[in-house]
């Protein structure tokens, strides 16, 4: 099977938490871990299972019954994990699953599917690690900001975001990611996407390996790094080291 791999210079972003310097020198307080929080429910063949964190990392994987599976562990080392709830909202779409800090001003904090809601976490350093299992035929939609997002060997669409972290996935599917700091895989099994998918992070590569018989218009630039790709594109207008527009296939 064809691949097609498009590579951009990466950076390392490295952020430490945890450690307080004090005149007397290095004062690190002890890791206060909750017990894990469980879910278990049914979505809807063609619904979404969306899971939204702030701090720690989303690992999906697939189920093995027809339940989407969901379990959280909450640490902190100054702020207590006992402070951090998770709410579940259950939609037309689906089910959304929040990590819901307490709010550092007095609008409150709320778990709304999508781009809404509000997750404002000033200064809280609890983490909350996000494993999902995902029964095929249901969407999975992770959101984290500083942590790696990952969803392996899935049978519906994926569609990822992070900020400080990598983005990879594997799904008989399709999906979409996007980070700042960190790179993005993906391995797509399927083409019969409609809406166009959008791949970005600013710090980082993008790998993708695609169906050898995908036919897509392709739209890529980076900024410091190159464009590479095993399939035979179509190069429509001038060619361009730092950006490419053609077509795969019959587009």
């Amino acid at each position: 099977m064809h691949s097609h791999h498009s590579r951009a210079l990466s950076f390392a972003v490295v952020i430490l938490i945890g450690g307080v310097l004090t005149p007397w020198g290095l004062a690190v307080s002890g890791e206060q871990a909750s017990s894990p929080y469980q879910w278990r429910g049914t979505v809807i063949q063609g619904g979404a299972i969306e899971i939204k964190g702030v701090n720690g990392q989303v690992k999906a994987s697939a189920a093995t019954g027809a339940d989407v599976e969901v379990s959280a562990v909450m640490r902190g080392q100054r702020s207590n994990p006992a402070d951090v709830r998770i709410d579940v909202v259950q939609h037309g779409g689906g089910v959304t699953i929040c990590a819901v800090y307490p709010s550092p001003d007095s609008r409150p904090n709320e778990c709304q599917p999508g781009d809404g809601g509000r997750m404002n976490t000033r200064d809280n350093d609890v983490t909350v690690a996000f494993t999902v299992r995902v029964p095929p035929g249901v969407r999975f939609v992770g959101r984290t900001v500083n942590g790696d997002i990952g969803a392996d060997s899935l049978g519906g669409p994926v569609s990822l975001k992070t900020v400080n972290g990598e983005a990879t996935f594997s799904t008989t599917a399709y999906g979409e990611a996007s980070t700042v700091n960190g790179s993005i895989r993906g391995t797509l099994g399927s083409s019969d996407w409609t809406e166009a998918l959008r791949f970005k992070t600013v710090n980082g590569s993008i790998t993708l390996d695609l169906p050898a018989d995908v036919s897509t218009e392709v739209r890529a630039t980076t900024v410091n790094g190159s464009i590479s790709t095993d399939f035979p594109i179509s190069v429509t207008g001038r060619v361009n080291p730092r950006s490419l527009t053609g077509t795969i296939g019959g587009g």
